[in-house]
């Protein structure tokens, strides 16, 4: 029982020790992995949260629903408080919180921020542990591959043209674009009162967009939500040789990949819905929301308060 045994007897000691080490790390591993697994099972099946301050993000909420039909939905209006666009950053921050601590307490897979001003406060990719999608990166990044002629009008709330957020993310794509980025306050509240085709919202795109027309531009990016709907007054101020992006079709692309990415898409094609949330009565919400590209989804109806 000499110093040769002992060290022998030591050796095999350690053996076991890191064989018994390496079987406990496999057998944790293997349960973070099951535990992993069994997180996206529980969660794809949870719904997705749309917030915007009003009835614009219901253009987004359309071309997530046409993207994603097996998917159930749960949409907020802010109209108690909308438009965002008028206010200062601090107040459109508080209140883009106040909307993702309530949309994450409803257990949702994610949020998209279909509000471009409230888009402009929270730039981050998560709140807590929901993964959390804007509008402004993925709609930047296609109108870059889109203008051939690299001059790119951005057409946005006071809020959202201030924070030059638009022009800082097309400038991360390509800094040689030039972009021209105006604020068009009045068509919010054209956009509320349901004037899609007014000869008064004909003239209030003129006076505020035939600028642009001498300057070669052969992209504009619609940076509210509410743009959408008066695109034809829009387009007829900007010209027939101008393409129109909108925000919604960008931003459900950039959520079907991340659920590629992740398995997130729903596997059930039951019990399909879609709850229109409000923090006001707002007829005309109501109303738009009707009109969704739906097949199968129940349309749920709720006033709620985010505070």
């Amino acid at each position: 029982m000499g110093p040769f045994w002992e060290l022998f007897v030591w050796e095999q000691g350690l053996i076991a020790l890191v064989f018994f080490c390496k079987k406990k790390l496999r057998l944790i591993t293997m349960s973070l992995e099951n535990k992993s697994q069994m997180d996206v099972f529980q969660n794809r099946n949870k719904p997705i949260a749309v917030f915007d301050s009003g009835v614009g993000g219901l253009t987004v909420l359309n071309d997530l629903l046409l993207k994603f039909p097996n998917e159930s939905f749960i949409y907020l209006g802010d109209t108690a408080r909308l438009p965002y666009g008028s206010k200062s950053s601090e107040t459109i921050t508080k209140y883009t919180l106040q909307n993702l601590k309530f949309l994450n307490n409803l257990e949702v897979k994610c949020i998209v921020i279909a509000c471009n001003s409230a888009s402009t406060s929270f730039l981050e990719d998560r709140f807590e542990s929901v993964p959390v999608f804007n509008v402004i990166e993925p709609t930047a990044k296609f109108a870059v591959q889109q203008s051939k002629t690299k001059n790119i009008a951005v057409l946005g709330t006071k809020a959202t043209v201030k924070s030059q957020i638009y022009t800082k993310k097309i400038f991360e794509h390509n800094p040689t674009i030039k972009v021209f980025s105006v604020a068009c306050p009045l068509f919010v509240p054209f956009a509320e009162e349901a004037l899609f085709e007014d000869p008064m919202t004909n003239l209030l795109a003129y006076r505020y967009l035939s600028h642009l027309k001498p300057l070669d531009i052969d992209t504009a990016i619609l940076g509210c939500t509410h743009y959408p709907l008066l695109k034809n007054s829009i387009q007829k101020a900007l010209g027939s040789q101008v393409s129109l992006i909108e925000s919604g079709h960008c931003a459900a692309d950039s959520v079907n990949e991340f659920f590629d990415k992740t398995f997130l898409h729903s596997q059930s094609q039951e019990n399909k819905s879609i709850k229109i949330l409000s923090t006001d009565e707002n007829s005309f919400l109501y109303e738009l929301a009707k009109n969704l590209k739906v097949t199968d989804h129940r349309l749920i109806f709720e006033l709620v308060n985010t505070v």
